[in-house]
């Protein structure tokens, strides 16, 4: 089973960076500081230390409550639902000429159902003998 990319790079007390730049609660710059100075002002605010921006130079921290680091997961895959796929899925259906009502009742509601979640769809029909 491979193991899932977290939402978040790290939370809580395990910070690698010396010198890291911190955001408060309410998205305020609190500046740049060292890593036991964030985890003391974390402590004392009861709130989870969360990497937004690793790449950043220092790395951005954030000071979040457990309901916001919730929140802000929940957001971010909502995101990546909605961000379009790569490729196209296309769907294909072949059927003769005589199909009965029935078959083709069927058929016509499976072809709505990838319309629906935005499948191409090619649909052959070959002549019945």
């Amino acid at each position: 089973e491979p193991k899932r990319k977290p939402a978040f790079g790290s939370v809580g007390r395990r910070i690698p960076y010396r010198i890291l730049h911190v955001i408060n609660q309410d998205g305020e710059s609190l500046g740049n500081m060292h890593r036991a100075e964030a985890l003391k002002l974390m402590d004392q605010q009861d709130l989870k230390l969360v990497l937004l921006h690793e790449k950043a130079e220092p790395p951005v921290y954030r000071l979040m409550t457990g309901q916001q680091i919730h929140e802000e997961q929940l957001k971010r895959a909502e995101k990546k639902k909605a961000s379009p796929k790569a490729g196209v899925v296309q769907k294909e259906l072949s059927f003769s000429s005589a199909i009965a009502k029935n078959d083709l009742d069927t058929k016509t509601k499976q072809i709505a159902q990838w319309i629906e979640k935005k499948y191409h769809v090619k649909v052959t029909i070959r002549q019945a003998k």
